[in-house]
């Protein structure tokens, strides 16, 4: 017997050591697409630009094969050159500070120009610095004016908080004087709220101003200027429990403010006019409003005589007009608009014509979100400027001298994903609608401060990026700034990922996808099959363009052995008022429906998809759907990871739940993870950092104990100090591929993996 079983456990022992190192470097491969490294293996494939206020041009970083460098583009000379001498920047920098600096990989991302184009600031750890472009000089910033102000338009005067209160300080006379006086913690001028500064429980409260810009607008001639009265007195807390601080051994309990749709009691802001040259202090005529949302100040008239304001309703069932009277603060609304469900704060925008005083206002009031002209004096629509099966995005440029109007668009061309955007522009009676984008793709465009011109970044999944400077009125490519060079990828074994179109739940309506293979993909194999999810109704969660794929883990996951799909369900974004109403108090849907009919469909042509091994995957949003679809539909999901969920919509920020689900109701139980918790069937692994400011981890936590409750097997990975974003954090990554790897694929993943992580 000895001598026959010791053959066998040498055999079962070589079996083993192969399966392991192949394992090893599935591991290896999938590291090597994670985005950071991916990086590493293309050139110029996107051009973020950061403008001039002036227009004149813009700098921006170029990613080349993992080195960065700045680089200036002139729009009036269309020329593309390094923005500074990054070879003697590098060397006073090392001499500076006695370290290695690479001059192609410089130690900071972000740089400010100033105007003559003579220096660049930037910032390196806790000091900044100003380098002299022309005579190579390097100089530590010693007293950086760190006050947050806002700028009159002659450049004369600046507006600032100073306790609570606004003060202005005109440099001619350097004099300074206050504008108000009644200023007060929790009830002060000057500041939006701010959804994220976190503060130590015991320390002073400064909430309401520590982090965001000053909230004042001047007027054009500059005589007058609204601003912010913040009243944060009702404002409630949640807290983060930091278990191991950076210092000392004692926990730290952090406070920061949020409104959850459960409150009746909310923050709330007025604004206030002031005129420079009377001296004088006028309220607007308006109730305060609810403090929920980051509102935007109001839109200045060309004549300084009035503003213009969308005041939104609590739970976003419609938003009205607001014409203010500078002079006297009076109020009248000019339109209003409403829907039974929802109208989209994230889409809604509007723009005023200044010579006339008519207005473009977004609307869905079609089924489709279109840009209707109204008349500025009686609010009635005078005409719709666009119309059709399709989507406006956003307006862009507006000439009402010549008529017209450049606004981006989905859907005009029938012949293409109804998602990709392009460029057009219409008269403002709505006749001679033309497309400026012609070339095939998704156009992501980047615009100038007065949308003169635009960076476009085109390119689709499985198309290299071009990167084009552009016109806006024309659409005129004035230079190429880039063609993508992805060679290494390729070489590295890089694979696109494969588009589809299959039926929504309705046997009708269109829903568009892709699906991931492993590099090595053989179609005589069973693959399991994991679902990358993310159904927030304000998202399109599908990459559409070349660089959000590279920015996204779905390819290093479908590496170590996986199909891997994404796919937008009825009731996300971007597909006209029917589509999207779908998710209207029906979050719990998380389109799982969809989800599960597009696999199959996709699976009856496609034999190497296995469908009794199926997992799911997502963060945020998608955290709760992983835990809602294993949930809902437990005898098909079997394996789901859930990272920072925010499993019960009475603990997320008021705005965005309302915005979904309106107001309270049974819905919101019946909704919540919490409440079937009973019916968890397979593996789960529960995500989140310990100070996650935007979902608080006690979503996480609550649905933990309701699991116990049941007596549910499940597994549980708190991370310290980590906030909302954890596709940064290798362990993280490690611990999701491990877990997939044990439970869909019945392997043992290589123990003690560690992942690098180029960011």
């Amino acid at each position: 017997m000895r001598s026959l079983c010791l053959p066998l456990l040498l055999l079962c022992s070589g079996f083993a050591t192969a399966r392991d190192a192949d394992l090893t470097e599935a591991y290896r491969r999938a590291e090597r697409f994670l985005p950071g490294n991916v990086l590493k293996l293309v050139a110029h494939a996107y051009v973020a630009p950061n403008w001039a206020e002036d227009e004149s041009g813009f700098w921006y970083l170029d990613n080349r094969f993992g080195q960065r460098t700045f680089r200036w583009v002139d729009v009036k000379r269309a020329t593309d050159a390094p923005a500074f001498d990054h070879e003697k920047l590098a060397k006073a920098l090392a001499k500076a500070g006695d370290l290695e600096v690479d001059p192609q990989a410089l130690p900071f991302r972000d740089i400010e120009v100033s105007e003559d184009r003579k220096s660049i600031s930037f910032s390196l750890g806790a000091a900044s610095w100003r380098w002299q472009t022309e005579t190579h000089e390097l100089v530590m910033d010693e007293e950086k004016d760190e006050q947050r102000h806002v700028v009159s338009p002659d450049g004369h005067r600046r507006v600032f908080v100073r306790d609570h209160n606004l003060y202005v300080h005109d440099h001619r006379k350097d004099k300074e004087r206050a504008l108000t006086e009644d200023g007060a913690a929790r009830f002060g001028y000057g500041f939006r709220p701010s959804w994220y500064a976190m503060q130590p429980m015991g320390e002073p409260d400064t909430q309401g101003e520590s982090e965001g810009d000053i909230s004042a607008s001047w007027s054009p001639d500059g005589t007058k200027m609204i601003s912010i009265h913040l009243d944060r007195r009702k404002a409630k807390k949640l807290y983060l429990f930091q278990s191991t601080p950076e210092e000392g051994f004692r926990a730290k309990v952090w406070g920061y403010e949020r409104a959850l749709p459960v409150d009746d009691q909310l923050s709330t802001q007025s604004f206030v006019l002031f005129d420079l040259k009377k001296g004088t202090r006028t309220p607007v005529d308006m109730v305060p409003q609810p403090a929920y949302l980051e509102w935007s100040l109001p839109v200045w008239s060309k004549d300084g005589k009035k503003l213009l304001w969308p005041r939104w309703k609590r739970a976003f069932r419609g938003v009205d007009l607001v014409e203010i009277d500078a002079e006297t603060g009076k109020i009248r609304v000019l339109l209003e608009e409403t829907s039974e469900t929802f109208v989209d704060t994230n889409n809604h925008q509007f723009r005023l014509l200044q010579e006339s005083g008519d207005i473009l206002w977004l609307s869905e009031r079609s089924g489709w979100q279109h840009i209707y002209r109204i008349d500025g004096k009686t609010g009635a629509i005078k005409n719709a400027v666009t119309r059709g099966a399709w989507v406006v995005n956003r307006i862009a440029q507006i000439d009402e001298a010549e008529g017209w109007v450049t606004f981006t668009a989905s859907g005009v061309e029938k012949d293409q994903d109804p998602y990709y955007r392009r460029l057009y522009k219409v008269g403002l009676d709505g006749n001679d609608l033309t497309c400026l984008t012609p070339e095939p793709g998704n156009h992501y465009m980047r615009f100038s401060p007065d949308h003169r011109y635009f960076v476009d970044n085109l390119s689709e999944v499985h198309r290299t990026p071009s990167v084009l400077l552009r016109r806006t009125r024309d659409g005129k490519t004035l230079k190429k700034l880039a063609e993508a060079d992805i060679q290494p990828l390729l070489t590295a074994g890089w694979v696109p990922p494969e588009p589809f179109r299959v039926k929504a739940r309705d046997g009708k309506t269109d829903l568009y996808g892709l699906l991931y293979k492993p590099a090595d993909f053989d179609p005589n194999h069973k693959y399991p099959v994991i679902d990358g999810t993310y159904s927030g109704p304000h998202a399109v969660y599908t990459p559409k363009s070349f660089v959000e794929l590279i920015y996204r883990q779905e390819q290093a996951l479908a590496n170590l052995g996986f199909i891997v799909i994404n796919v937008d369900g009825m009731g996300t974004s971007g597909r006209g008022k029917v589509f999207h109403d779908f998710s209207y108090k029906n979050l719990g849907d998380v389109g799982a429906p969809d989800h599960i009919g597009a696999m199959r469909q996709l699976a009856e042509t496609r034999p190497w998809m296995d469908l009794d091994r199926v997992g799911i995957y997502g963060h945020s949003a998608g955290g709760y759907d992983t835990v809602r679809a294993m949930l809902t539909h437990p005898d098909f999901y079997k394996v789901g990871v859930s990272s920072a969920g925010n499993h019960d919509h009475r603990m997320a920020k008021i705005w965005w739940p309302e915005l979904w689900m309106g107001e309270q109701g049974s819905h919101y139980d019946e909704q919540s993870n919490l409440t079937l918790a009973d019916r968890l069937k397979g593996r789960l692994l529960l995500v989140h950092g310990d100070m996650d400011n935007n979902v608080n981890p006690a979503a996480t936590l609550r649905l933990a104990g309701e699991l116990i409750k049941h007596n549910k097997d499940f597994d549980l990975l708190l991370i310290p100090n980590k906030r909302h974003l954890l596709n940064d954090d290798p362990y993280f990554l490690r611990k999701r591929w491990d877990y997939f790897v044990t439970h869909l694929q019945g392997k043992t993943p290589p123990a003690g993996y560690r992942i690098e992580l180029s960011l």
